[in-house]
């Protein structure tokens, strides 16, 4: 009997220039029905992204040939992307170097998410599934929730068709919590998914994002991002 056509769950590049972790993760991912292309240096992976249309690239920052911080900004930066890039393609930084600098700065310039070297395959998969849902929701181009109104393809929001203006991490919050309205996302899930931080020092940050962008939705009375005390927060048309 014939075999059932191969369904590829989504197509990845893996920049990293170590061989033998490059074949690894080669062997396991196609394991896993990823389609992958393997790039040994940065010049690979840009040539890649550009004209094999990717939905993942794993990224690791120390590279023969450039840092993978340039990848990532030739990637990102608008004026040079715009015409040879997908803008929505997601990028997983692999690095070995922790400092927090080198992970803010990775996130910063359009990462999706981390992964410190050495990392177990196991929470490798994990995290490429958890990007590639996100950019999946994220693919439908507007969500509406109450009266509020996300245009994820011109990033844009409005309530009761009053434009707000907002920051790229309120966006990015907005985001998480409309792809579940009713949902309480934890603080920890929040942190993780926009901001990309593990550690839980940084909850002020998500205090602040989250009474900003309440205060922009409502000036008045605040009231479609409710703070579900000790637990995270949550979104909710009145």
């Amino acid at each position: 009997s014939m075999l059932p056509e191969r369904e590829e769950i989504a197509k990845l590049v893996v920049c990293e220039d170590d061989r033998a972790t490059l074949e690894l993760l080669c062997d396991h991912l196609v394991a896993d029905r990823f389609e992958v292309l393997a790039a040994p240096t940065a010049s690979d992976a840009l040539r890649l992204c550009q004209f094999n249309g990717p939905d993942l690239l794993l990224l690791d920052l120390n590279l023969p040939d450039a840092s993978g911080l340039d990848v990532l900004r030739e990637l990102k930066e608008p004026d040079r992307a715009l015409s040879r890039f997908d803008s929505s393609l997601a990028v997983i930084v692999l690095t070995g170097r922790g400092t927090e600098r080198d992970r803010v700065r990775g996130l910063e310039m359009g990462a999706d998410d981390y992964v410190l070297k050495p990392f177990s395959y196991g929470e490798l998969l994990a995290r490429i599934n958890a990007v590639l849902r996100r950019r999946r929701s994220r693919r439908t181009q507007a969500v509406r929730v109450g009266a509020i109104m996300i245009d994820h393809e011109q990033r844009t929001v409005s309530v009761d068709d009053r434009p707000v203006r907002l920051s790229s991490k309120e966006f990015g919050l907005l985001g998480a919590l409309a792809a579940e309205p009713t949902r309480v996302f934890s603080k920890e899930e929040l942190l993780r998914d926009v901001w990309g931080y593990r550690s839980i020092g940084h909850t002020r940050t998500l205090e602040a994002h989250a009474s900003r962008l309440r205060r922009k939705l409502d000036p008045e009375r605040g009231r479609y991002v409710v703070n579900c005390w000790g637990v995270g927060y949550r979104l909710v048309g009145p």
